[in-house]
């Protein structure tokens, strides 16, 4: 998935999944405030879950930091997720 030039900028890399761009927690509140419609939810879910597995290994155990759960949910936003289903895909992807 290739972002918009304005969301080029707005990237991340662990170990801290911050936003280069802005410092918020990666996906930042540029990524998040995109209209979502079919098409572009599956490009988030193709792109966005290649960022899971070292979302998680980078994050899990901080202090501060979320849980895998957690995780899940805000890289994956743009899906209703249940605790249950953020709890399920978490264990898959760690």
């Amino acid at each position: 998935m290739r972002p918009a030039p304005a969301l080029e900028r707005h990237c991340a890399a662990g170990p801290s999944w911050r936003c280069a761009a802005d410092g918020e927690p990666f996906p930042c509140a540029a990524w998040r405030s995109l209209p979502l419609d079919d098409h572009l939810r599956g490009a988030l879910l193709a792109g966005f879950t290649l960022f899971l597995r070292p979302a998680i290994r980078d994050l899990r155990g901080r202090p501060e930091g979320p849980t895998p759960p957690q995780v899940v949910r805000r890289f994956l936003w743009f899906l209703p997720l249940t605790d249950e289903e953020a709890r399920a895909t978490a264990l898959r992807y760690r």
